[in-house]
Formats: structure tokens, sequence, C-alpha cells
């Protein structure tokens, strides 16, 4: 990531937290409520998806202060989600510091991701944001919340069923809509709706499933390298059991004696994958090649992602907005961080 994209990306976050502190504002009760959800929205992510939406808006023509209350609702929605996952998940860490339900309890943590979810649309109501525009945005994050929320469905019910007859096709199918929505897709598809150029919608959506989905590819394997991701729990994939493609090609390739091992060990609660078990898991891995192929696997979607974006944005004009969005992109399918 350059200098000059690490300045825009943070000048694009910083903005998207002001404008999510005012929506938060105030409220009571506050200790059992309001507090809790300013402790999540005041903890500084990287700022991707506002960085995707308001790049993609600029891109497009449209002025960041108008574009910026819908970066908002997204980033407030995203919060939501991260706030209930983390108790589904039984997460200790987010972003350096313990989870809402470490700190206080799992049922004023759920509360708090309801509260959330309802105040993310706020920003919408604001005098700086085309009222037209209102409806196009809200149906745009109800779509992303329903597919986000299926995806979520489908990733607990095969850990809670034990599902293990899984294809990479199904790790996309879940990907699509767990991470795609609300990471990529529906960011560049709001940012796209408030200019008056648009990018072409079919490669659009193929933009930003491909960058989505290479996206997670490059999370789970960031969760199994040593020392894990900053500010998450170290391995939270393989302790928690999800299937992640790394997961499904070892199942694929193992013999049976190591196949009938790891369904074992997915078929254990969270708390009965012992370290020595983990690291068991992660042996066989690397072994089965299965770290590999799922470097190639995110390396192919990621150059597809970057053919996607010079054809949706073929008709707009160039920018330092657009120059920034490929340069997101590139850092989206290939970080390491």
């Amino acid at each position: 990531m350059s200098a000059a994209m690490t300045e825009t990306l943070r000048q694009y976050a910083e903005l998207t937290r002001t404008a999510m502190a005012e929506a938060i504002a105030g409220g009571e009760p506050a200790d059992y409520l309001y507090d809790l959800v300013r402790d999540y929205t005041a903890r500084k992510g990287k700022g991707l998806r506002p960085g995707l939406l308001l790049a993609a808006a600029d891109a497009c023509g449209a002025a960041t202060r108008t574009a910026l209350p819908a970066a908002a609702a997204l980033e407030l929605l995203h919060t939501a989600f991260l706030i209930h996952d983390d108790v589904e998940d039984h997460s200790r860490l987010r972003r350096g510091r313990p989870t809402l339900h470490e700190l206080h309890g799992v049922a004023l943590a759920v509360n708090a991701g309801d509260a959330l979810a309802n105040l993310a649309v706020r920003p919408l109501t604001s005098t700086a944001f085309p009222r037209y525009r209102s409806r196009e945005v809200l149906a745009e994050l109800r779509l992303a919340i329903r597919q986000t929320t299926e995806g979520q469905a489908l990733e607990l019910g095969w850990r809670r069923h034990a599902v293990v007859d899984l294809t990479p096709s199904d790790y996309l199918e879940l990907v699509g809509r767990k991470t795609c929505w609300y990471t990529t897709m529906a960011p560049l598809r709001i940012g796209a709706q408030l200019g008056r150029w648009r990018p072409e919608p079919a490669a659009l959506d193929r933009l930003g499933f491909l960058a989505g989905c290479a996206f997670q590819i490059r999370d789970d394997l960031l969760d199994l390298a040593p020392g894990g991701q900053t500010g998450k729990t170290p391995r939270s994939d393989v302790v928690e059991g999800k299937r992640t493609l790394v997961l499904i090609h070892l199942l694929s390739v193992a013999d049976p004696a190591e196949r009938a091992w790891v369904v074992d060990y997915l078929n254990r609660e969270p708390d009965d994958r012992s370290p020595a078990d983990q690291d068991q898991l992660l042996t066989l891995m690397s072994a089965a090649g299965s770290l590999a192929y799922a470097e190639r696997f995110a390396a192919v979607l990621a150059t597809a992602a970057q053919e996607s974006l010079g054809t949706a944005f073929a008709d707009v004009p160039p920018s330092p907005a657009l120059d920034f969005l490929r340069e997101l992109i590139d850092y989206l399918v290939s970080r390491t961080d």
C-alpha cells in the first residue's frame, strides 16, 4: 500500500468515523447501551468498506460530502455485524481489545448490536444526503443484510451439523453472501449509484464478487499465519472449525485415516480442540498443500478482479479517485496484513 493510498484511506476513514459518531451521539441508557455502541464504533479499523464506497462515488462524479452519509450507514451496519459475529464465533478480541460480550456479557452485547443495526439508517436522514437517493441506498443495505445473514446461517449450520462434504463452489457461494455483499459489492454499488457516471452493472457486480472472495481467502490465510492477524484472536478459524477453502481442500485430498481425524476434530466442541490438536490440523493443511492451493486460488480471483475493474469503469473518466480505487482493489485481493 503506497503512502498516498494510506493517507487517502485514512482520510476517508476519519470522515466516516466522524459521521458515525454524530449519528450515535447521546441516548439513554448510556451505561447499558449507548456507551457499548460507541465503544465498537470508536475502535479504528482500516476503513476498507467506506473507502471503497467513497472512492467509487468520487470516481463516478459524486461529492464526498454527498456520499459520506451512505458510507457511515454501511460502516455502522458492518459494526453491528461484528458485534453479533463475535458472539456467534465466541471471539475474545476485536481490534486489539476484548470483544463486547467479553466486557459486558452476551445479553447486553446482542442488544447493542440490535440497536446499532437500527441506528445504521440514521445518517441517510441527514440534510446532506439527497432524499431521492435514500430509497435506493436503503434497498442496497437491506439486500446486503439479507445476503449476509443468509451466508452466516450457512456457515453456522455447516458447523452445527458437522458438514464436511463441501467443494470450492460451496465455499464461493458462502463467501459470496457472507463477505462479498457488505464488504465489496454493496460499497461499489452504492457509490456508483450516487454519481452521474454509471459503471457497467454486471461487470461491477463481478468485480465486487471476485474481489470479495479473494479478500476472504487472504483473510483465511492470514488467520493461519504465525501470530494471526493484528487485533484478532490467533487461529480463530481453526478453533471454531470454520469451513475455509483451506479446510475444504484438506478434506478432499487427505488419506482416509487423516480425514477421519479431521472429521473427529470438527465434531468436537471448540473448547475440546486443544492447542496440540490445532497444531496437528495446521501441519496436515501444510503437508497436503492446502495452504498453497488457497494461495493459488486467491491469485486467480485477484487477477480476474483486476481485469473486471477495467471493464466496469471503462466509461468512467480517469481521475485520482479511480486510481485510488484501483490501488485499493489491488490491496484487498493481495494483502499481507
